[in-house]
């Protein structure tokens, strides 16, 4: 299976494709990103194990979201069972997927603290933003070169999630395999990524202008112009064409009448 290679103007048709899955139910898109914000804000609140299993279980939320995508899609209506859709198949790769990306930010943290990172990464690692806005810019310009060993190594890790949960989950392809092949698809589109990336900025940058009210939109758009993204680069299967024709098994052998 080998990603689609598509123009650079691709970006912004995926903006306008989520953006018209999201008009389809667009009251009901907003309570199921609500749902999955509050149990995940709540699951974050436990104490130690909260936020690491998170991190585990994030794949196979992001899946329901991505059904109910494919559903409103192929025409049907976008339900909340969509949301457990991950929780009901492919879970354990699912869920390794999630621990091969926590284990990818333990690892490069540590590289991070190693070359001089140690002060800023356990602000990240604190989950507390500082009261003092100053300690935060203190601990960037100290860490020099861990900020960019963090920013480049963070990108290739998200480059290799970005479509991953989604080739596990409609592909069948092994969460390492599927890293892979989600890495080598973005760098084929780096294009289309790249304006992609620069729309949601300017639509983030407009958003928050209205007192944060256009995130309402925005935030349920991120997610259905993501399927977009991966059904563009990946687009669904057809059915095999190497099944015998119909009529092929009930030709007269030799012989018959």
């Amino acid at each position: 299976m080998e990603p689609q290679r598509l123009q650079a103007g691709q970006g912004w048709q995926w903006m306008k494709q989520g953006y018209a899955l999201f008009m389809k139910a667009p009251l009901l898109w907003m309570v199921l990103l609500l749902i999955c914000f509050i149990a995940m804000a709540g699951l974050s609140a436990i104490p130690v194990v909260g936020e690491p299993l998170s991190s585990l279980l994030l794949p196979a939320v992001m899946v329901g979201l991505m059904v109910g995508c494919r559903a409103l899609e192929q025409g049907e209506e976008l339900e909340l069972a969509h949301l457990f859709s991950g929780f009901q198949q492919h879970t354990a790769q699912l869920v390794t997927l999630g621990g091969i990306a926590l284990v990818g930010q333990f690892l490069i943290f540590g590289l991070m603290m190693m070359v001089g990172g140690a002060t800023l990464v356990s602000i990240l690692m604190s989950g507390q933003p500082p009261q003092d806005p100053q300690v935060m810019a203190q601990a960037i310009a100290g860490a020099g070169f861990a900020v960019l060993i963090g920013v480049a190594l963070f990108s290739v890790l998200l480059m290799a999630m970005q479509f991953a949960p989604m080739l596990v989950y409609f592909n069948g392809i092994a969460p390492v395999e599927a890293m892979k092949l989600s890495f080598r698809a973005f760098l084929a589109n780096i294009g289309p990524m790249l304006v992609y990336g620069v729309a949601f900025i300017l639509l983030a940058i407009l958003a928050s202008i209205p007192m944060m009210l256009g995130w309402l939109v925005l935030m349920p758009v991120m997610i259905t112009s993501l399927y977009a993204c991966y059904s563009g680069i990946f687009p669904p299967q057809k059915e095999s064409e190497s099944a015998p024709a119909a009529g092929d098994d009930d030709k007269p052998t030799e012989g018959t009448l």
